[in-house]
């Protein structure tokens, strides 16, 4: 079969040239340029939404950069929404930019976006399904369909990502689909290839140009008009091809002669066929009534673009084929050039001899396995071999950066946008914020005016849903709250999401504001002490009142000691922040004392009676709330002594069911111990009680764990607990000292191993409370060496030594 078919229009004939391609393919573009190039058409007519039409002129424009992508999302349900991605190799924005550059007509004719969007992934009609196509779904991401789905790409062949319907997270609620053909897969078979990849890159991507340019397309063409002979087109394939063809007989009424269509390879035989036009009309009658929708273009990474990321037309390796498209003379040597860089900036030593023997490597792999050259395969082995030292870790990152590659795509301020993402675009250029599709770390110092903007913004983002940064650890050991860390990463579908959060706003601001006190009315207590810390943190005082408000309503009818011991520390956190963020947190003060008097008079109770799961939790809650009370000071930090002293006297006299868990009652020692409330003395006292042979082994050892962990270093200041603890495990029955093995081992695994080495070392050496531990006598003091320290000491206190005043000696003379 011919990739060229012919018609009338009117009198005169039209000629129209059909050029099957493979989307994201560096061969089919080239191919596709190199027969533009000589056909000269004078229309040109793309695979995709016909609404974008009006949209083409901005890719002409130098400030659109690829990778990016058609974003069509309906108006009042913006979660309902599809991409078209575009990258400098796809065969379609070669194809739009020759037209744009040879001035002329270019047109998009797949089925309009607001039709597509209302068939399910398989061609039912979703109009009247509520939400089953996935857009209601509960984690509010959007759409991101396969090729044709509403990708306007099919990886292989259109089959592959349209009857997939990948990308629709939530799945939906229809029949699960069919596995899709893969045309190449199928054709690679057909000659003898087990890998489709390597074989489309034999006969297509190394293919050197020459010859007539439409002989590919042609044997494509017929390739694919074999494929679907054996495999019928699903519906939402027919429906689609109906389309174009209505479209490609609207470019002959309108009198153009020389007509180019780029479409996918798979649907060139139905294009070629040109049933009648009661037909097509037949097929596009069902639809579902058209949909409101909105399309702009947004960047697109690429990333996005490879088939992992559940895009059903992603290709394995974008970044290769984008070299491949960029770099045609000497690919593989400028390749190995790029990863020597990489590694060498990520400090591995790779010279120029490493560059040399790596091409020679890949070439010969490729002459050995019988490849025309060398592959993205070949390449790879080379580099793991030569570059690498066989280290697969070393090449994990070549194939991150550069085989996936982190391009972000740019996208000109002209084309529409709704006013929050315009307001977003005004606050990265003010605030210096780039988006970028590799992952960055940014560092703020909130005594700089700057970097307290961006932290809000990063904040008040993320109210919205859009984690364009989050937060990470430092580095720096610092206890100061000036420093703040976070990682940046910027994902095409944030544009969907505000378009999303557009309605609760029109600024950023605005939007975050609106969105928190929407979230507010929906809140428990814990999540309103976590959006009041982000209201703080984001500086939205519009939205404070409201969720506070909220906050003191949830905190006086919730009686659950673990919704309060929860909601506690994120509250008391934020009181922190009016010190470096200049931040009025009054308003948190009168909450945090009300619910730690709550808590106060609560947590007995409800720490009695736990089960070892039931205590291991409340005593995460126990340190966590100790360390918020702590913050508050005051009288709450008196009365909350008070209830971990009532904590650490309940003991379960009648059972476990009646007293608080030793684990519980061990810490509530300790940290009355870490406070000067209790002294060592009174804690051995305690100690010695619990580890006496009338408690059971194992809450003993809860309460050995409470007590110890989180800081061993009290065992080898007192040698009197450390006896006490040596004479209990010495005593324990040995069926009970193998129950308590788990709990021994977690308790001293948590300390610290020069604390472990030392008490080890201690209980090696013999009896703890025998004669012979006792210390020895001190030595005597040497006053010369220890007044040779007097002038260091000084100087690193600060204070200055007062001099001796030499004696006055008589003088001579008068006393001769």
């Amino acid at each position: 079969m011919s990739a060229e078919t012919s018609g009338t229009a009117g009198a005169g004939a039209a000629g129209v040239t059909l050029l099957g391609v493979r989307h994201h393919g560096p061969g089919s573009a080239r191919a596709v340029a190199a027969a533009l190039a000589a056909l000269r058409p004078d229309a040109v007519l793309i695979e995709g939404p016909p609404e974008a039409d009006a949209l083409v002129a901005a890719a002409a424009g130098k400030d659109m950069v690829p990778p990016v992508a058609l974003l069509a999302h309906v108006t009042d349900d913006p979660a309902r929404a599809a991409f078209w991605p575009f990258a400098e190799f796809s065969p379609e924005w070669v194809a739009l930019r020759h037209a744009l550059d040879a001035q002329v007509p270019v047109r998009f004719i797949d089925l309009p976006a607001a039709q597509s969007l209302a068939l399910g992934p398989r061609g039912e009609g979703a109009a009247d399904q509520d939400g089953a196509d996935g857009s209601d779904g509960s984690d509010g991401d959007p759409i991101v369909t396969g090729d044709g789905d509403t990708s306007g790409a099919d990886g292989a062949s259109e089959g592959e990502g349209e009857r997939a319907g990948s990308g629709v997270p939530g799945g939906t609620s229809g029949p699960v689909p069919v596995v899709p053909v893969d045309p190449i897969a199928e054709l690679a078979a057909a000659a003898g290839h087990t890998d489709p990849e390597t074989w489309w890159e034999d006969v297509i991507e190394h293919r050197a140009p020459g010859g007539d340019p439409l002989a590919p397309f042609a044997a494509l063409a017929e390739a694919m008009a074999a494929l679907r002979e054996h495999h019928p087109a699903e519906r939402r394939d027919l429906v689609r091809e109906a389309a174009m063809r209505q479209q490609l007989r609207a470019a002959r009424r309108a009198g153009y002669r020389r007509i180019a269509v780029v479409c996918g390879a798979w649907h060139v035989p139905a294009l070629a066929a040109m049933p009648t036009v009661a037909h097509d009309r037949a097929l596009l009658a069902d639809l579902p009534r058209k949909l409101r929708t909105e399309l702009t273009w947004v960047p697109w990474t690429h990333r996005r673009l490879s088939q992992h990321t559940g895009y059903g037309a992603g290709i394995d390796s974008p970044g290769w084929y984008h070299h491949l498209f960029t770099a045609p003379g000497q690919p593989l040597a400028r390749w190995m050039t790029r990863v020597a860089e990489l590694l060498r900036a990520e400090d591995h030593p790779v010279s120029s001899a490493h560059v040399i023997e790596a091409v020679r490597l890949a070439e010969t792999l490729a002459a050995v396995r019988g490849r025309p050259l060398p592959g993205l395969t070949e390449t790879l082995d080379a580099v793991r071999a030569v570059m690498c030292d066989g280290s697969d870790v070393a090449l994990a990152l070549v194939r991150e950066r550069l085989v996936v590659g982190d391009a972000l795509g740019e996208v000109p301020d002209t084309v529409p946008a709704v006013p929050l993402q315009r307001d977003l675009a005004r606050l990265q250029r003010t605030l210096r914020l780039k988006p970028e599709a590799a992952p960055r770390d940014l560092v703020l110092d909130l005594r700089k005016e700057l970097d307290v903007e961006r932290s809000r913004l990063l904040y008040r983002l993320r109210l919205l849903g859009l984690h364009w940064g989050r937060p990470s650890r430092d580095g720096v050991n610092s206890t100061g709250t000036f420093r703040e860390t976070w990682q940046l990463n910027w994902e095409p579908e944030f544009s969907v999401r505000l378009v999303e959060a557009g309605q609760w706003g029109t600024t950023v601001r605005s939007a975050a504001t609106g969105k928190a006190v929407a979230d507010a009315r929906e809140a428990e207590l814990t999540g309103l002490t976590a959006l009041a810390e982000q209201c703080l943190l984001a500086d939205l005082p519009d939205a404070l009142p409201e969720v506070m408000r909220l906050l003191v309503d949830r905190a006086a009818l919730d009686t659950d000691a673990g919704h309060l011991a929860a909601a506690l520390p994120a509250l008391v956190r934020t009181l922190r922040y009016g010190d470096v963020r200049a931040t009025d947190t009054s308003a948190l003060t009168a909450v945090a004392h009300g619910l730690a008097e709550r808590l106060s008079v609560a947590l007995p109770a409800a720490c009695t009676g736990l089960d070892a799961d039931g205590a291991a939790a409340r005593r995460a809650e126990l340190d966590a709330v100790h360390q918020s009370v702590a913050l508050l000071g005051g009288d709450t930090a008196e009365r909350w002594a008070g209830t971990l002293a009532a904590l650490a006297a309940r003991e379960p006299h009648g059972g476990p069911a009646t007293g608080v868990p030793g684990l519980l009652r061990g810490r509530a020692v300790r940290l009355l111990l870490d406070d000067g409330r209790l002294d060592a003395e009174e804690a051995g006292r305690r100690l010695g009680l619990v580890l006496s042979t009338a408690s059971e082994p194992a809450d003993a050892g809860g309460w050995v764990e409470g007590f110890v962990s989180g800081g061993g270093a009290l065992l080898l200041h007192d040698p009197t607990l450390l006896g006490l603890l040596d004479d209990w495990l010495c005593g324990v029955p040995p069926a009970a000292f193998t129950d308590l093995l788990p709990v021994l081992r977690r308790t001293f695994s948590s300390l610290e191993t020069g604390v472990r080495h030392t008490i080890g070392s201690r209980v090696a050496a013999g009896p703890l409370g025998a004669p012979g531990a006792a210390a020895a006598p001190a030595a005597p003091l040497d006053g010369e060496r220890a007044d040779a320290t007097t002038g260091v000491l000084a100087l690193l206190l600060g204070v200055r030594i007062p001099q001796s005043r030499i004696p006055r000696q008589p003088d001579r003379r008068a006393t001769a």
